[in-house]
């Protein structure tokens, strides 16, 4: 008797939800980095310094362990734009060239101002992607890595409402 399965590869252990997260995952590492790598050096407040050095130490990880599951799974680093493959996901705002001019052309608390502000949008957006993967996805360790992402971007979202409100009350 011939067993059904028997000596079959193991079930797939991923879904297109958990290549969708990490390739806007990485997207997203690629346009925080844009504002994170300025403030750190730029930043009049050192707590903006402090963090966006954090932030970009930490993407940097992140980055290489999501290179690494995408090419372990033979799946691209990022999805070809031309099919709309994450279409629908969130409608999630994505860092323009505006914005970025508008960052590097402020000076002063107005650049601190700024970063905060872009920064405080972006992690959101990583949170709503983290999310979609937790619910949707099917790899345990990348929804591990969601979670984990989630928690850490909850407390960084923290840290920077607090330095907002600092900003704003003028201390």
């Amino acid at each position: 008797m011939i067993l059904a399965g028997c000596g079959s590869a193991p079930a797939d252990r991923h879904n297109s939800t958990d290549v969708m997260f990490l390739q806007m995952s990485l997207e997203y590492i690629a346009q925080g980095d844009r504002v994170a790598e300025p403030a750190s050096q730029r930043a009049g407040d050192a707590r903006v310094r402090v963090l966006t050095a954090e932030l970009h130490e930490q993407w940097a990880r992140e980055s290489t362990q999501m290179r690494g599951r995408l090419g372990d799974w033979d799946e691209p680093v990022e999805a070809d734009p031309d099919t709309g493959v994450h279409a629908g996901h969130g409608d999630l705002h994505s860092l323009r060239a505006s914005d970025i001019a508008e960052l590097t052309a402020a000076q002063g608390d107005a650049f601190d101002r700024t970063a905060v502000n872009m920064l405080l949008g972006h992690l959101h957006n990583v949170v709503q992607v983290a999310r979609m993967e937790a619910a949707g996805g099917r790899d345990p360790q990348v929804k591990a890595l969601a979670e984990a992402m989630t928690a850490t971007r909850q407390e960084q979202i923290r840290r920077l409402l607090t330095l907002q409100a600092a900003a704003t009350m003028g201390s």
